[in-house]
């Protein structure tokens, strides 16, 4: 569709029914002009070429604070915040993608190398890692041009990158290969992307979160082909609100803290003959403690003892999510905050301690009454706080009064993970 008659469409109403899908409770007339806007940005830059329309939402962890990195259990979400784009192929194998805000970005991937990609954080690397990936595995990838459109705050916390991610990779797939490329490789072409062109060792849970959609619960076990659960979870229908709290803060220059995690849960496993924290068997470790903290120190042993009490938790926040138990979850998510606080100690970033905002905000929601919890990776960002729906704006008040305007957002879990918007539905 070309993009003139998109334009034509969404003026006329053709969409709507599809926006209502993909943002229920939201204002139709709202996103009908947010890709209208899009779209005369497209037209503008690209000129009036034959277009797809493509949605990817960002992500909220439920339960499972750093445990995907040793092949843990773990519950995750799509929220409706989102990147929409609008991309058309084009001749050839360069890629042109403009992001409102940030100046346009061209890969070439006949041939790519991370060694070749000179800018190792821009949607170029990201977009030949992707390629690189795709081409591995058998898939086709040639050019296109892309305009993009985000309302997920960047470093956040709520996966701006994977949720940009997975965009791309759901355009090779659209544009190039018939929308045939399953779900679980666009998540796994995303973090090669991220791990091998970016350089940031994150594991595959918020890709696949972004890619998937909806309440999902995985299973890491082999990490290459994780196990993956749909679960509906409707908080509201038990008289609460999720949301989220933007403290401010940046996950950007934090790649080294999150590394640390990973690798000194590993060490753990490595003391104990194993690749993996979830290959061990937590009683051995447990009377290992005295020889492990001889070697690796006392954070590391309770970072260990953080992966094993979270890795239980998931299973029970799933059940309790499955046999409707509000009060179980509810006293899980804050046992999952106490244990990343105290235990995995990712609040705060130990290079700048008087910036705690995330330790501020729980510590506020506390006051308030609000079951909180460190969102994600921690360090910075966001926090995910469980507001009784009576209570939202008073909550919400009182929270941007610190963190500034629109900084508690209020979250629904949308069934979709990346999708193309079509006339006459959504195409994920």
């Amino acid at each position: 569709m070309y993009v003139s008659v998109l334009i034509e469409k969404l003026n006329n109403g053709s969409f709507d029914n599809s926006i209502l899908s993909l943002y229920p409770g939201k204002s139709v007339s709202a996103r009908r002009e947010r890709i209208l806007t899009l779209a005369n940005d497209f037209l503008n830059y690209y000129g009036d070429l034959d277009v797809t329309l493509f949605s990817s939402p960002g992500r909220t962890e439920l339960s499972g604070n750093h445990t995907d990195h040793n092949n843990g259990f773990s519950l995750a979400a799509s929220i409706d915040l989102d990147i929409i784009a609008l991309a058309a192929p084009i001749n050839g194998n360069g890629i042109r993608i403009k992001s409102r805000g940030f100046r346009e970005d061209i890969a070439d991937i006949t041939a790519p190398t991370p060694s070749h990609i000179t800018r190792k954080r821009s949607s170029a690397s990201i977009i030949s890692g992707i390629a690189d990936y795709l081409k591995k595995q058998g898939y086709n990838c040639g050019g296109f041009a892309a305009y993009t459109s985000s309302e997920i705050p960047i470093g956040s916390g709520l996966s701006s990158s994977a949720a940009f991610e997975v965009l791309c990779a759901k355009m090779f797939s659209a544009l190039h290969n018939d929308n045939k490329i399953p779900t679980i490789e666009l998540a796994k072409a995303a973090k090669y992307a991220e791990n091998i062109y970016v350089g940031k060792p994150c594991g595959l849970l918020d890709q696949l979160a972004c890619a998937t959609g909806g309440c999902i619960w995985v299973d890491f076990i082999n990490p290459n082909s994780p196990s993956i659960e749909k679960i509906d979870f409707y908080i509201k229908k038990h008289g609460y609100t999720l949301c989220t709290v933007n403290t401010g803060g940046s996950h950007s220059g934090l790649t080294k803290e999150y590394a640390e995690i990973t690798s000194e849960m590993r060490s753990v496993a490595a003391l104990m003959g194993k690749k993996t924290l979830r290959d061990c068997d937590e009683n051995d470790f447990i009377n290992r403690i005295p020889y492990i903290r001889s070697i690796v120190g006392d954070r590391t042993v309770m970072r260990a003892m953080h992966y094993f009490s979270e890795n239980r938790r998931v299973n029970l926040q799933k059940n309790a999510i499955l046999n409707g138990n509000i009060d179980e979850f509810l006293m899980l998510v804050k046992d999952s905050g106490d244990s990343s606080f105290k235990y995995l100690q990712n609040v705060y970033s130990k290079n700048d301690v008087q910036a705690q905002g995330i330790s501020l905000a729980v510590a506020l929601s506390e006051r308030m009454g609000v079951v909180s919890r460190v969102h994600g990776g921690g360090f910075a960002g966001t926090i995910q706080a469980y507001v009784k729906t009576e209570s939202i704006d008073e909550y919400k008040k009182s929270i941007e009064a610190v963190f500034g305007e629109n900084s508690c957002h209020i979250c629904k879990i949308r069934p979709y993970g990346v999708a193309v918007i079509e006339e006459n539905g959504i195409n994920s």
